[in-house]
């Protein structure tokens, strides 16, 4: 079987879910036989090797740390450049207000449906009622800035210094300035239009390049995570565990389902089977930015957004859409409350609504993402940040979950924008074919 038809029989999907489960069990099966400690000495001779210098320090953890580093050094050029792209095309500048317009509407009232369904499923299920838990560990909040800052925050004094240091809002902004300045600029914009259309296609071509390695980058990021992993952690908090993960999904298949069907028409199920790929990758990743190569190839050749629209709304949705980690802070907010018995009324619950969705704008600029979100929504209806420490455990494999949600959030918006834009390939949507051999797309189509 020659190498192109063994990639034609098993897709992208197939490699990382073999790449997934490889890990995984590699993982589990280091930790059952040597604990996380890895304290199993290898001999060799001049000097002694435990397996957690060799694997989980070693092999896996430089394995996962390349194929990270790979996918964000792709991340910034991706996004400047085809917000660039799409922008310029954007020769109707009130387009460009619309487009902002229903995407950022779109991105928080999914936010806001998202931490409405966390508090009230928590509230109905109990997840900490009478789990009288303590923690020694204290949790240090680092200060998120107010929204005013937020909004100052967006704008960069200097564009080089936000590319470098991946301030996504950024550099967000400073694209879309220039891609209306390019537009506005007549000949000089479209000489410089077409190098950007040159550079989309360099670009893409090189996303291709690392979603053929994607496989071994997910078994090395799996294989660490469940080596050290430790699962009595997740046994103590399982209720915790399960509800939010219950929540997460019934707003993944329920409501992201019933939006698309309601604002585009589109089939549920075909999207969400083309979403596969992406979703997987988010799972392994826990990073929108890095899952953001893959999120746009799902998009433009799988689902039929038009790239005009893609490189907009999803730059956007990796930065804004926080929908997994609004679940979170809404199921951890009443956790808490009930694991140290403090009765939060209804304007507080309004309050955590408010607060959560607001803060999902700004998230790019908090360091520490969910958690210090969830420290700022804590802070605000007065219950202990010191709560946090509970949950910190689990947090891990709840991210991986929530990150997945949230590139599934961003395609879902962008399938909606792009239909009621006109910019939307159905024929591409129906197809169940399309996009699935990556190693053979024409990325000129893209400048379209």
């Amino acid at each position: 079987m020659t190498k192109q038809a063994s990639k034609q029989k098993f897709g992208l999907t197939a490699r990382i879910l073999i790449g997934m489960f490889a890990g995984i069990f590699t993982g589990v099966t280091l930790q059952t036989l040597f604990g996380t400690s890895g304290d199993f000495v290898i001999p060799l001779g001049i000097t002694n090797l435990s397996i957690n210098d060799f694997f989980v320090n070693g092999l896996f953890h430089v394995g996962g740390s390349i194929f990270i580093a790979s996918l964000k050094m792709i991340v910034v050029p991706l996004v400047f450049v085809s917000l660039v792209v799409g922008t310029c095309s954007l020769n109707d500048t009130s387009k460009l207000a619309r487009l902002g317009g229903k995407s950022i509407g779109l991105y928080l009232m999914t936010t806001a449906i998202a931490i409405t369904l966390a508090i009230l499923f928590a509230l109905l299920i109990g997840p900490g009622e009478g789990l009288n838990l303590s923690t020694d560990q204290a949790y240090a909040a680092k200060e998120a800035p107010g929204f005013a800052q937020v909004l100052i925050n967006m704008f960069p004094t200097n564009p080089i210094n936000s590319m470098a240091e991946g301030n996504m809002l950024q550099v967000i902004v400073f694209a879309l300035l220039f891609g209306v300045s390019m537009a506005l600029a007549g000949k000089a914009g479209e000489r410089l239009a077409s190098l950007f259309n040159d550079l989309n296609t360099v670009i893409m071509r090189l996303v291709v390049i690392l979603m053929n390695v994607a496989p071994y980058g997910v078994f090395f990021l799996l294989a660490k995570l469940f080596t050290t992993l430790e699962f009595e952690t997740i046994a103590s908090l399982i209720k915790y565990f399960l509800l939010v993960v219950f929540v997460l999904l019934l707003h993944a298949f329920v409501v992201y389902g019933s939006l698309l069907k309601v604002f585009t028409g589109l089939s549920p199920v075909m999207f969400f089977r083309k979403m596969r790929d992406a979703a997987l990758f988010a799972f392994s990743t826990s990073s929108s930015g890095a899952t953001l190569p893959v999120t746009m190839e799902t998009a433009t050749k799988k689902l039929g957004v038009k790239n005009s629209i893609a490189s907009f709304t999803l730059p956007m949705g990796a930065t804004l859409n926080m929908d997994g980690t609004a679940i979170m802070q809404g199921v951890a907010t009443v956790f808490i409350a009930q694991v140290f018995a403090v009765d939060l009324a209804l304007g507080d619950y309004l309050m955590v609504v408010l607060t959560a969705t607001l803060a999902s704008i700004g998230t790019a600029a908090v360091p520490g993402v969910g958690l210090i979100m969830l420290a700022m929504v804590l802070q605000q209806v007065g219950l202990p940040v010191e709560g946090i420490a509970l949950i910190i455990g689990v947090d891990r494999l709840l991210d991986m979950t929530r990150t997945a949600v949230n590139v599934t959030g961003d395609c879902m918006v962008s399938c909606v924008v792009a239909t009621s834009e006109k910019e939307f390939d159905y024929d591409v949507f129906a197809d169940k074919d399309a996009g699935k051999n990556i190693e053979n797309v024409d990325f000129e189509h893209l400048k379209n």
